[in-house]
């Protein structure tokens, strides 16, 4: 397994930042589900990251994140309806928004860094998929955790978590730093999952 980050180190906006990096990668897979599945609104994840972003940015604005919660809850699909991968990482995007407006409510950097186990979950999972139609080809039976960790995706995963990290330590709490982080999560147009959108 990869060795765990320092999240510890971090500030709670520091761990939101983090955290809505992340979701930047997250929420394209949510987007083409939705349009693959005819179902759910890639809005309200978005708008709902971006006042994550803005709170981030201008300090204390005010979020009713009950009301937001509901809202998610609406566009959370059940894996039971439907027949095709997509739904797995959409619905690790819509946990992982969960995540992060509980915690921020909660004032709980726990529940925050919920974000990043998910994320890398989507990762795993879908690599266990991905290897296994590989692996059948080759006769070759059994996916083991090194298989997975030693994948470029995940190689690609843990070292964008680190290089997020690395930028918050020594960065300001300020908007500039929300620029930095978005910027270098979206300017290769990738979801984690290594998807092209």
């Amino acid at each position: 397994m990869a060795k765990p980050l320092p999240l510890k180190s971090l500030s709670l906006w520091q761990h939101t930042a983090f955290a809505c990096a992340l979701l930047e990668r997250m929420l394209p897979n949510y987007q083409m589900f939705s349009e693959a599945a005819d179902f759910g609104d890639i809005n309200v994840l978005r708008n709902q990251l971006n006042l994550v972003w803005q709170r981030l940015e201008q300090g204390k604005i005010k979020i009713n994140y009950d009301a937001q919660l509901e809202k998610l809850e609406e566009v959370i699909p059940d894996v039971d309806n439907f027949d095709f991968f997509g739904v797995y990482p959409a619905l690790d995007a819509c946990m992982a928004l969960g995540s992060l407006l509980q915690g921020i409510q909660e004032n709980e950097a726990t529940t925050i860094a919920n974000v990043a186990m998910l994320s890398t979950g989507s990762v795993s999972y879908y690599l266990e998929i991905l290897l296994a139609s590989e692996f059948e080809q080759q006769d070759q039976i059994v996916i083991n955790q090194q298989d997975i960790d030693q994948h470029p995706l995940m190689q690609w995963e843990q070292e964008t978590h680190q290089e997020l990290i690395d930028l918050l330590a020594k960065s300001k709490e300020n908007q500039q730093t929300c620029l930095h982080l978005k910027k270098l999560v979206t300017e290769q147009r990738l979801s984690n999952l290594g998807i092209e959108y």
